[in-house]
């Protein structure tokens, strides 16, 4: 299983970059487009930062994929 997410979906929706989203959340601009990638698993803080930025569930931001 592994953890995937709708982020680049959501910065779309919302019209971020990639380097707003990173400043919102105190990570670096290469931090996010890791996790666009799911090439890095965010901790839970950082997670729940992103669905705060975006106002989702976390559920609506990341999922698994089996």
């Amino acid at each position: 299983m592994e953890l995937r997410n709708r982020i680049k979906e959501l910065r779309a929706r919302d019209n971020l970059t990639q380097e707003e989203l990173a400043k919102k959340v105190d990570v670096t601009r290469q931090t996010i487009i890791s996790i666009e990638k799911s090439e890095y698993t965010p901790s839970t803080l950082l997670s729940l930062k992103i669905t705060k930025v975006f106002k989702v569930p976390f559920e609506e931001a990341f999922y698994i994929k089996k």
